[in-house]
């Protein structure tokens, strides 16, 4: 069953505790494919600059996306982003930002891909998001991620959106921005009821929260010793949820409790190298024993 990710491929500058990095691939497309190729088939729609990332197609073939929406343009420039992660690696400072392409159209979609049953709106602006959606009204799954950024300036259309998606993915500062409400337990209710069926809250090194049909299941992250770059760890979770729920065909409770599982083990190799280093190097074997690790961890 293939899945379709629509979002950002960038040129990321990342300041952290443990070292530094200037123009290596980012994005969050990127990462979510990469995650979400070790469950299921992966296509993408999605635009770069002529600046294109370098190594960018050596990814794409490694993990075998499927490349037919995805746009190299003349006259562009490729999206970039600048980000210090403070000490404790859980805050983070945008130092500078250039959307760049990410503010043009997106691609058209490819006849191909329109019969795709699982779509996920990688970070965007949420204008781009509905849209987008709009153009696979018959799939069996929508979810979104958004950001700060779009809470903040684009209100009115992130609330459309969420009345056009299935589930949503956000962190848990950006829940309390949302909603008012500092408690994510109570923020998550009250997103649900904007429209989305299940909302996941990410909260970094503490775990997720997913809110579902008045379920609610709490995970922690796995036990990372040493955290090199938090880049890209929402957007790999996110990729491993959708790739499991997609792999599996299995909208359950109990299905998504264990796409959450899935999606917080791929998360904690992305955080343990600089950019997509880490994923490019993982084996499936490593995937599942670590799944089986954090799996008897939560065992009572």
């Amino acid at each position: 069953m293939s899945l379709l990710v629509t979002g950002s491929i960038g040129i990321d500058s990342v300041d952290t505790p443990t070292g530094s990095v200037t123009d290596v691939l980012g994005g969050s497309a990127v990462y979510f494919a990469a995650a979400a190729s070790f469950f299921v088939p992966v296509r993408l729609v999605a635009a770069v600059g002529a600046d294109v990332p370098a190594g960018l197609g050596n990814v794409l073939e490694h993990f075998k996306i499927d490349t037919r929406g995805f746009e190299i343009r003349a006259g562009s420039n490729t999206f970039r982003w600048h980000g210090k992660y403070r000490r404790n690696m859980n805050e983070r400072e945008t130092l500078a930002v250039q959307p760049n392409v990410l503010a043009e159209a997106l691609p058209p979609v490819p006849d191909a891909y329109r019969d795709s049953e699982y779509v996920f709106l990688a970070n965007t602006d949420p204008g781009s998001q509905l849209e987008f959606r709009r153009q696979f009204p018959h799939c069996k799954l929508c979810v979104a991620d958004t950001m700060d950024l779009w809470i903040s300036t684009q209100c009115a259309a992130l609330t459309d959106l969420l009345r056009n998606i299935d589930g949503l993915v956000l962190n848990n500062e950006e829940a309390e921005q949302l909603t008012g409400e500092p408690n994510i337990i109570r923020a998550a209710e009250l997103i649900v009821q904007m429209g989305p069926k299940f909302v996941i809250v990410k909260k970094g090194e503490h775990g997720a929260l997913v809110e579902h049909d008045g379920v609610k299941v709490v995970l922690p992250a796995f036990p990372a010793a040493q955290v090199v770059d938090p880049t890209g760890a929402g957007d790999s979770f996110a990729g491993g949820v959708m790739g499991h729920l997609a792999a599996t065909g299995d909208l359950s409770h109990e299905n998504l409790r264990i796409a959450m599982a899935w999606g917080t083990v791929v998360a904690s190799f992305t955080i343990e190298s600089f950019s997509l280093d880490r994923l490019m190097r993982l084996t499936r074997a490593e995937l599942n024993e670590r799944f089986e690790h954090y799996r008897s961890m939560l065992a009572i």
